[in-house]
């Protein structure tokens, strides 16, 4: 009896609590989009790049003038009983109602088109069984107080399709040129399928295929609810349909702000972007922005013309702070014909040579020197493969060098510095291929996988990874080995004022300063990158401190470049977004001119900092292919005579500790014939065969 009178008691609370709640307005709901609209700024927080709210576009026009496939698509993929509920399901309800309460998060809605107005109206994004309980009560009496078509003409006039734009007409004129009672029918899927998520599904974004996987969905269930025939659904799938390129003057670094909105979305949900009134500093550099979207346009047109590599994108990064200063995702974020939305600093390519310095790291990390000798010389490196057999067919691996020249014995320094591709190949196995993989994970390239997608190749590019990510791997270097995590945002307020992010630097060391010191002087070491690339290069800066590494795929598919100075970070590629190759001309012709013309944007606001010195290493106790001794050998005599013949690296020590005692047995190492093969004919042809434990047959 007691538990009856309570449950009464609760009862008449509930009903006097909703009897309190008003109907919104159609008026209240465009009057607060517009006041709770996302701003979101440069770094200085003056110049706007986005508002999604500002110079909004909106055209009221009656449920008649609105094209019925509009109006049949909406229905059949949000609420196929929207004509025959009383403004929420009780199916739904009760199914909801079980999962909110069995997992107390109150996300679950079931909501008709009748709660999505209400939802959109007046109450707030929280998720809380009290708003949840709200939309239902007011869902009802909104049914109560409208007709159905009053209702759907509601929430097609005023629902979101992505920045600026709000309802069917506006959207209809924005994306295909026409009033919304004159879209065809697959154009009306395209209308349905956007208000679900207008960010991630927007036509101009990175997301078109899961667009047309929605669109597709929504004629699916157009069909099942009999609003199309079969042919009608057959005719609608395979037609394809062109969306308007405009340029929006509205918005500024667009690539730059989908991607800011996106992670908004992801971290906070896509409702608030559009309503929730935050104010949003970023981290971008303006005036670098400015530059870095001319000279991405200029030298692209020029490449398009020169080389058929008609893209082209720029990345900048505070290596100290983290902060991304400059994102140019393509040449033209407005550009269809090259499919300029699409950004390509967040996609995967394959990055050709500039993975090779995090290799090299890696190697000296286990006791290798700048100064240590391998072998440039041509090599079958596949254990399938026979040593004399050079090629490349039937499983084989015998990579050229760029120029299909072979130098001899080389250092690690001039191998590195000019990109000599063989060598390189040598130093990744005597690095270790999952050792240097773990590596550049740990620098912040989380693209790469484990060695068994890639083998030796991983060091000529074998793998992919983003133009974002790479930069900041070699922001890494620049910063002393120190890994910094990357951010769009310095702050973050809501509509009240209160800071929700605020971006904290957080700082992990992952590659021992030293290792860095070495690998930024070698990579701006002027001197001994000149045999491939000149004196006066676009890579060579007088008057600074600028580390560069170049990188051109093997298929000629992508170009890169990557350089750095204690202070800023900035990559570049050029390219093509559909992966046609270019005219097999190197990085250095192709994408250094754009980069460099950036570099020196970007120098000229920024300090003159210089790499500090790596610490000189007393040499007179490593073993002579660690000094730059080509013969390799021992020391005898109180290390002032090297006795030995001629050999590969892999006679002399053991790889994976260089450093330690001298291999018992060196032949036992896969590579040991195949690297000494080549040494052997190369030692006879310069009649140094002598020295030679035996000769070849």
């Amino acid at each position: 009896m007691l538990l009856i009178s309570a449950f009464l008691i609760l009862g008449a609370i509930i009903l006097f609590w909703v009897s309190t709640f008003k109907v919104p307005t159609s008026e209240s709901i465009r009057e607060r989009r517009v006041s709770e609209s996302t701003k979101i700024y440069d770094r200085t927080g003056e110049i706007l790049l986005y508002d999604t709210g500002g110079n909004v576009r909106r055209s009221i026009v009656p449920i008649e003038q609105i094209s019925r496939h509009i109006k049949n698509a909406t229905i059949a993929i949000e609420d196929k009983e929207f004509y025959s509920h009383m403004g929420v399901k009780p199916t739904a309800f009760i199914r909801a109602t079980l999962v909110n309460i069995l997992s107390l998060d109150f996300s679950q809605g079931g909501s008709t088109i009748t709660q999505q107005v209400v939802k959109n109206s007046l109450l707030t994004s929280e998720k809380l069984i009290s708003r949840k309980l709200k939309e239902w009560v007011l869902a009802i009496k909104l049914e109560q107080v409208m007709s159905k078509d009053e209702i759907l003409s509601m929430y097609l006039n005023e629902i979101p399709y992505g920045g600026v734009i709000y309802g069917v007409e506006e959207a209809s004129e924005a994306f295909f040129g026409k009033k919304s009672k004159d879209v065809t029918l697959v154009e009306a899927a395209y209308l349905a399928a956007l208000p679900k998520a207008p960010t991630f599904y927007s036509p101009y974004g990175k997301n078109k295929d899961k667009l047309e996987e929605r669109k597709n969905l929504v004629l699916k269930e157009m069909l099942r609810s009999n609003f199309i025939n079969q042919k009608e659904y057959d005719s609608a799938i395979a037609e394809k349909v062109s969306f308007i390129a405009k340029g929006d003057s509205s918005i500024k670094a667009p690539h730059f702000v989908f991607y800011v909105i996106n992670y908004i979305k992801e971290k906070y949900g896509e409702e608030i972007i559009n309503s929730g009134g935050l104010k949003v500093i970023t981290t971008l550099n303006y005036d670098l922005q400015s530059a870095g979207e001319r000279i991405a346009l200029d030298y692209a047109l020029k490449n398009k013309e020169n080389f058929n590599a008609e893209n082209s994108a720029i990345v900048a990064i505070d290596p100290k702070t983290g902060e991304i200063l400059t994102m140019v995702g393509s040449r033209n974020y407005f550009d269809q014909e090259i499919d300029g939305a699409f950004n390509v600093t967040l996609a995967k390519r394959q990055p050709g040579s500039t993975i090779k310095p995090f290799v090299y790291a890696k190697a000296f990390t286990k006791g290798y020197t700048p100064e240590t000798v391998v072998f440039d010389l041509k090599t079958q490196f596949s254990t399938n493969c026979a040593p004399n057999n050079l090629t490349m067919e039937n499983g084989c691996y015998s990579p050229e060098n760029y120029d299909s020249i072979f130098r001899g014995p080389i250092t690690l320094r001039n191998a590195l510095a000019q990109s000599i591709n063989v060598p390189s190949v040598k130093v990744l196995y005597l690095a270790g291929l999952s050792d240097s993989i773990r590596l550049a994970r740990d620098m912040g390239i989380e693209s790469l996988s484990n060695k068994g997608d890639y083998g030796l190749t991983l060091v000529l590019g074998g793998g992919e990874v983003t133009p974002l990510e790479l930069t900041g791997a070699y922001g890494v270097f620049a910063n002393s080995g120190i890994k910094t995590n990357i951010s769009p945002i310095v702050e973050i307020k809501n509509k009240n004022g209160d800071i929700i992010e605020k971006h904290e630097v957080v700082q992990t060391q992952v590659l021992d300063k030293e290792i860095t010191l070495k690998i930024s002087s070698i990579l701006s070491d002027n001197v001994a990158r000149a045999p491939s690339y000149g004196q006066t290069s676009a890579l060579f800066f007088p008057d600074r401190d600028v580390a560069v590494k170049t990188g051109t795929t093997n298929d000629y598919r992508d170009a890169w470049i990557m350089g750095y100075t204690p202070n800023i970070a900035v990559g570049a590629w050029a390219g093509n977004n559909d992966n046609s190759p270019m005219q097999k001309k190197v990085a250095g012709l192709i994408v250094a001119p754009l980069w460099r013309a950036f570099m020196d944007q970007a120098l000229a606001k920024t300090p003159n900092e210089q790499f500090e010195e790596p610490l000189v290493e007393d040499k007179t106790q490593l073993k002579p292919s660690l000094q730059g001794i080509w013969q390799g050998g021992k020391f005898e005599n109180n290390n002032t005579t090297v006795v030995g013949g001629v050999h590969s690296i892999l006679n002399w020590l053991n790889k994976d500790d260089p450093r330690g005692e001298y291999h018992d047995n060196p032949s036992v190492d896969a590579q040991f014939e195949r690297w000494e093969y080549g040494v052997r004919i190369w030692a006879q042809e310069n009649n140094l065969w002598q020295d030679l434990p035996y000769k070849l047959n």
